[in-house]
């Protein structure tokens, strides 16, 4: 049986694959988001992760900002990518690159302490990102990932009621 990461990153492949066949397609709302999460966004504008690409974190290993050619309208929000395949990707499988948590820092989750987290502070872990507020959240959590994913699971529901979007 394959591990999660493993199953991710095949699951992150097939996107990919697919994405050939799938520009062909107009760009289309997608209806639901797996998570029910909120997304940490520039709520002036509604763009998500203020306008970085989800799916780069995977394909690159980093962070890298989106472009007003590739947009797609989901969960309300206007998501950036910087290509199309990327776009694809997103569009096939939106739950694979959504940031846990909606991009809130874990670590300041489970301090009932909730702040977004910024698109160029993150980590995989896995298989999926998580934004930190701080790199000094991000070390704790790296610390302990396991342990830090449990807890900030645990501190969500409660967390995610008092928010307000």
């Amino acid at each position: 049986m394959k591990s999660r990461p493993a199953l991710r990153r095949a699951r992150v492949a097939l996107a990919l694959a697919g994405a050939l066949t799938l520009t062909a397609l107009p760009s289309a709302r997608v209806d639901a988001l797996v998570t029910g999460e909120l997304v940490v966004a520039d709520q002036l504008v509604g763009i998500a992760l203020y306008g970085f690409d989800p799916v780069s974190y995977f394909i690159d290993g980093g962070a890298r900002v989106g472009s007003e050619s590739f947009e797609l309208s989901f969960d309300r929000l206007t998501w950036r990518f910087r290509s199309e395949a990327n776009r694809a990707a997103f569009r096939a499988e939106p739950d694979a690159f959504v940031p846990r948590f909606g991009g809130y820092d874990p670590v300041a989750l489970i301090r009932n302490a909730p702040v977004a987290g910024h698109p160029a502070i993150f980590a995989v872990h896995d298989g999926r990102l998580y934004l930190f507020h701080r790199p000094e959240n991000r070390a704790a959590f790296v610390a302990d990932p396991a342990g830090s994913v449990e807890a900030a699971r645990t501190a969500w529901p409660t967390v995610r009621r008092s928010l307000v979007h």
